[in-house]
């Protein structure tokens, strides 16, 4: 066989790897580690109090962890230095497992298509809607029905600035769905509220996740339920009637009489691509009667012959091009 020599391209020289660290398949158990919640997570630093001691500590995520694996919510293993001293950092090791989540799918720009975790383990889902300025969208509180069936979360529907209209037109839209709602008015400027008292005891002794529109309010009553959160607020644009944002990442607040409220920032739209179609449906109990009827196979899109869905009566009419349109929303979605 020729020598072809060192300098001839086709021959490949190895490295010489001695003195590198040898392999193991050997990984640390980490029986030493502290238990904690995130309460923020803040351009990859995680905010976490320690379950046994209530210390606030400043941690980072192990590698092996991956990107985005950890939520507001979550409850975590954690080891290092654990003391919360300024400028010492934990390290995130596990994250133990979850009992609900907070999923949505980007829908626009280049995240188009993205799923995401917003909060972890939370019980209820608080659907925030104010009845004017932003005027309420049925669009919105469907899409957070099917995020909290899907979650497992109980949705709860409050309706914010009861002073300034009627609620009734809205509740006609899910008259005949077992949800629960709730009124509140806030005056931050005068210090006068109602309905707040009624909230609180709604979600003391749980973990709760507000999700609504920016400029619902959502901050404001953050503010009326925890004095000292100091949350930001906003007004609405009067010309496109749309709020604007005052918080640009989740975060979590103790209440005064036990429990766990997490403000979220408001969203534009919330995206269900990652949602089951036959979860779609269990968001809307009151069509199930109606797509029993459906032959087999049936898709309940609108282009789908003798589909059960067409019988609704002038009653579920709306509700049915409601979910209609989540549908095709979500098929429009996959697409990316």
């Amino acid at each position: 066989m020729r020598d072809t020599g060192t300098d001839d391209p086709r021959v490949r020289i190895r490295p010489n790897r001695r003195g590198s660290r040898p392999r193991t398949k050997i990984r640390p158990d980490y029986d030493d580690a502290l238990t904690a919640r995130v309460y923020r997570v803040d351009r990859g630093r995680y905010h976490l109090i320690l379950d046994e001691s209530g210390t606030a500590v400043v941690s980072v995520k192990a590698r092996e962890l991956g990107r985005g694996a950890i939520a507001v919510g979550d409850r975590v293993a954690v080891v290092g230095d654990t003391s919360g001293r300024k400028d010492t950092l934990a390290r995130i090791v596990k994250v133990l497992e979850r009992t609900s989540t907070l999923r949505r799918t980007a829908e626009e720009g280049e995240a188009a298509g993205n799923e995401r975790v917003i909060v972890a383990n939370a019980d209820k889902l608080l659907i925030i809607t104010a009845l004017a300025q932003p005027e309420p969208r049925t669009g919105m509180i469907d899409r957070c029905l099917v995020a909290a069936y899907d979650g497992g979360m109980e949705p709860i529907l409050v309706l914010t600035k009861s002073d300034l209209a009627d609620p009734t037109p809205l509740l006609d839209h899910y008259r005949n769905l077992e949800m629960r709602v709730l009124s509140t008015w806030i005056n931050e400027e005068m210090g006068q509220t109602d309905g707040v008292d009624v909230v609180a005891s709604e979600v003391a002794g749980s973990i709760s996740v507000l999700v609504g529109h920016s400029g619902v309010g959502k901050s404001t009553l953050i503010n009326a339920l925890v004095p000292d959160a100091e949350r930001a607020t906003g007004s609405v644009n009067e010309v496109t009637g749309r709020g604007r944002h005052t918080s640009s990442s989740a975060i979590a607040f103790d209440l005064a009489d036990g429990g766990v409220i997490i403000d979220t920032p408001g969203v534009r739209s919330f995206g269900l691509a990652h949602v089951d179609p036959d979860m779609l449906l269990e968001a809307f109990p009151d069509l199930i009667p109606l797509a029993e009827e459906c032959p087999r196979g049936c898709t309940h899109a609108e282009t789908e012959p003798e589909c059960g869905l067409d019988s609704a009566t002038e009653q579920t009419a709306e509700r049915v091009e409601s979910y209609r349109r989540l549908l095709e929303a979500r098929h429009n979605a996959e697409q990316f």
